[in-house]
């Protein structure tokens, strides 16, 4: 017995405190650093393919061959020089190629002992074309690479460092995706509610729904998570969520239950619809594509998946939700939805219930906002630079009203200042984009024509279905694609990545190429909803206030509901031969 706090000397396993997400992210990447030095890098070739949009016109997409996968050697110099000099006497090969005779001269001329890829690419001779000619001859196979990043660099000096994985993530990709685009929208967004926050309408609107609904919060429940389960089965919601949990969370908790519950009818939800959509633009239609099956077949199918799946799921959050409403403590995040407890009872005494002219406005202005931005995703195609324009000028309209009405005191700086705010208040999570964007950077990115520890991976799992049982196949393809999502969370991408190697893998297995589409589109759409990689997860937690381990440890269970409901519907895609 230990004489100073009478307990037994046991450790008191509540009140351990759970890692930061900055400290779990960067052991992710050590550990995957590390793996980079055991495994050996591989690469692929790459095509164009053509093949029917959702939209149904003829779309281009670059896709890997999946026979063309070795893994990376150095380039034996002196058989090359061999191989090069009886290909130089060939005009016809050459131009074939694209390969320019009087640049391989000037090269033959030279010690091969001083050629590098850089001098082979000047003459045309990209490691593709040295690979299609003439396959492993050339190449020292005596020993694989193993491409791994240094200790610290920045791709201007020198190459990649692990310990540089938050700068170099923050600034990759552009406007259109992870990291900057994200980034970009997340500071956007925050600004655009700092200030719609500074008006009060949302607080006022909040508490007269609460109000007038009273009785009837549970139905609110189940409505929420079908029509946000529709936005991910229609046009792939993922990171329109962000802002619109701004505005739900409050309301989610308002009504009697917790932050986790506001999260699973938003972002959990939408990704449900993800899974099981019969015709997202930006997920099945490309693998269908890809898989060369007609774009948006098999709707039947999915659309009783979609309605069963996502009712189940609705279910499983309804009586979750229940069961906090009746004891608020059991929540794992009580004490972090004291926050927004707080903030709408100490601004009770201000709003008492009533909208007033100015409140009305806003709101009609921010679902106006909102119909304008599904209409731009669906009939546009707009996308991050577009949706974050959108949410500028819903911020700067809602600031203006603001200031005109005086709500809350609201003059014209406090307009500027808010917005200030309000990005800042999202700047943690921006960075958060930004370090998970870096474990993909340390395994050296999802370029297949890179070498790449991603892509031996992806090789060695289709070549270990080779010879399994179709059942057997169709649930692992699905268990690959789930695990695939950690690395790779863009659906499009992933579908470029995956596709072109698990359809034919399908034919040779004994599969239809519609269920490989199925396994990729369960897969991908599940485990975004707990993938500490997914911008969108992590920036509607921040907007919850939940440490994504706290999420984690909460929503295994749902990942474990989710994997049996994803594995009943391949067994039985595979048993009806879903075509």
């Amino acid at each position: 017995m230990n004489e100073n706090n009478g307990s037994t000397g046991k450790r008191d396993l509540t009140k351990i405190k759970t890692p930061h997400t900055y400290i779990i992210i960067f052991f992710v990447v050590i550990v995957l650093w590390l793996m980079t030095f055991i495994v050996p890098a591989g690469l692929y070739s790459t095509h164009e393919i053509e093949y029917k949009a959702a939209n149904g016109q003829s779309d281009t997409r670059t896709v890997l061959m999946p026979e063309t996968f070795r893994y990376k050697y150095d380039l034996d110099m002196d058989k090359l020089q061999v191989k090069l000099q009886d290909l130089g006497n060939d005009e016809a090969k050459l131009e074939q190629l694209g390969i320019d005779g009087d640049k391989l001269k000037d090269l033959l001329k030279t010690d091969p002992s001083v050629w590098d890829q850089e001098k082979l690419d000047s003459a045309g001779l990209t490691d593709d074309v040295i690979y299609k000619q003439f396959n492993e001859s050339v190449y020292d196979t005596s020993h694989k690479v193993y491409k791994h990043a240094k200790i610290w660099g920045t791709d201007d000096t020198g190459g990649f460092g692990v310990l540089n994985y938050v700068f170099e993530g923050l600034v990759t990709g552009d406007k259109y995706g992870a990291a900057v685009g994200i980034v970009a929208l997340l500071l956007v967004v925050g600004g655009a509610f700092g200030v719609i926050m500074k008006t009060g309408a949302i607080d006022a609107g909040i508490h007269a729904a609460v109000t007038h609904i009273r009785g009837f919060q549970g139905m609110a429940i189940p409505i929420l998570f079908f029509i946000f389960s529709l936005g991910g089965a229609v046009f792939g919601m993922s990171e329109e969520c962000i802002p619109l949990a701004m505005i739900m969370v409050p309301f989610i908790i308002a009504l009697g239950y917790d932050s986790i519950t506001a999260v699973c009818v938003t972002f959990v939800a939408s990704q449900v619809g993800n899974a099981s959509s019969w015709m997202n633009p930006f997920g099945i239609a490309i693998a269908q594509g890809i898989a060369g099956i007609p774009v948006l077949s098999g709707a039947k199918f999915r659309l009783i998946m979609w309605f069963v799946i996502t009712g189940a799921s609705a279910a499983y959050i309804y009586v979750y939700a229940n069961r906090i409403k009746k004891n608020p403590e059991s929540s794992v995040t009580h004490e972090e939805d004291r926050y927004f407890i707080e903030s709408m009872e100490s601004k009770d005494s201000e709003i008492n219930g009533k909208l007033n002219a100015g409140h009305v406005l806003i709101l009609l202005t921010m679902l106006l906002g909102v119909i304008w931005i599904i209409w731009g995703v669906v009939a546009r195609q707009y996308y991050i630079p577009e949706i974050a324009s959108q949410f500028f000028v819903m911020g700067l309209v809602s600031g203006v009203i603001g200031a005109i009405f005086k709500l809350n005191g609201m003059t014209w700086n406090d307009i500027a200042e808010s917005f200030g705010k309000g990005a800042a208040d999202l700047a943690p999570t921006a960075i958060v984009v930004g370090m998970a964007k870096g474990i993909l950077l340390v395994l050296g990115g999802s370029d297949p024509t890179t070498p790449t520890v991603l892509n031996t991976v992806l090789h060695g799992f289709g070549q270990a279905l080779r010879g399994l049982p179709s059942i057997v196949t169709g649930v692992f393809m699905y268990y690959f694609q789930s695990i695939f999502d950690l690395f790779v969370t863009s659906n499009s991408g992933q579908a470029a990545l995956t596709m072109p190697i698990m359809a034919p893998l399908a034919d040779i297995v004994g599969v239809s190429r519609q269920i490989a589409c199925l396994a990729y589109q369960l897969g991908s759409g599940f485990i975004d909803a707990i993938s500490p990689t997914s911008a969108s997860l992590i920036g509607v937690l921040a907007v919850a206030r939940i440490d994504w381990l706290k999420w984690a440890k909460w929503h295994v269970k749902m990942q474990g509901f989710f994997l049996i409901l994803g594995t009943a519907f391949v067994v039985i895609a595979v048993l009806i031969n879903f075509a």
